[in-house]
């Protein structure tokens, strides 16, 4: 089993395309930058959809509150499995996490 070091939720408003390819291939990577400290990452893993149960609810009322009559279609969860240096140099790809 592969362990969840983090989630990254995200409300599915109006994205039909990244919806459907969510649906067909779950898992993605998203590139972090801190323009700060001018470092980033790379985090890695699986995406659920939910279109109901409690944490669709929750994002759901939490759109709503924020901007009543938006869709609030759907709620894309990430767990986070792999996470990489992504800076150049010879840390370059290194699994962090």
């Amino acid at each position: 089993m592969v362990q969840t070091i983090f989630t990254i939720y995200n409300s599915c408003l109006f994205m039909q395309k990244t919806l459907a390819n969510v649906k067909e291939n779950p898992h993605a990577a998203i590139f972090l930058y801190d323009s700060e400290s001018k470092k980033c990452v790379q985090v890695k893993g699986k995406i659920d959809v939910k279109a109901s149960g409690d944490e669709y609810e929750r994002m759901k009322k939490m759109v709503h509150e924020k901007k009543p009559g938006l869709p609030a279609k759907s709620l894309l969860i990430m767990k986070i499995t792999e996470v990489f240096e992504c800076m150049p140099g010879a840390t370059a790809r290194k699994k962090i996490l």
